[in-house]
């Protein structure tokens, strides 16, 4: 269990520190395995964001908005994938972030 817990501990960390790098805001979460960045840079909303960000770069999240209007303006990813997994994910979501610039 405690390699378990360092595992998705490390993996918490590594999105959360790969969004917060690329300028998408997100706090770091004390539960479940989600992380939950702001979008506000992208000057896209919600849904707008994760439909295009699905079709141009193959990277699936889930619009803020599905949880309530409190959530416009963010989205939610899981960070229960491999590591590199998560590293291919914020590289392709930088790259989207420089092109739609």
């Amino acid at each position: 269990i405690e390699n378990m817990l360092a595992e998705y501990d490390m993996r918490r960390r590594l999105m959360v520190g790969g969004f917060n790098k690329i300028g998408m805001t997100c706090f770091e979460p004390k539960g479940a395995f989600y992380a939950f960045p702001s979008i506000k840079i992208s000057g896209m909303d919600s849904e707008t964001f994760c439909e295009t960000l699905l079709r141009e770069k193959k990277v699936a999240i889930v619009p803020g908005n599905a949880f309530g209007a409190c959530g416009e303006g963010f989205v939610r990813a899981s960070y229960c994938y491999s590591t590199s997994h998560i590293r291919e994910a914020l590289a392709r979501i930088e790259e989207f972030l420089k092109e739609i610039k």
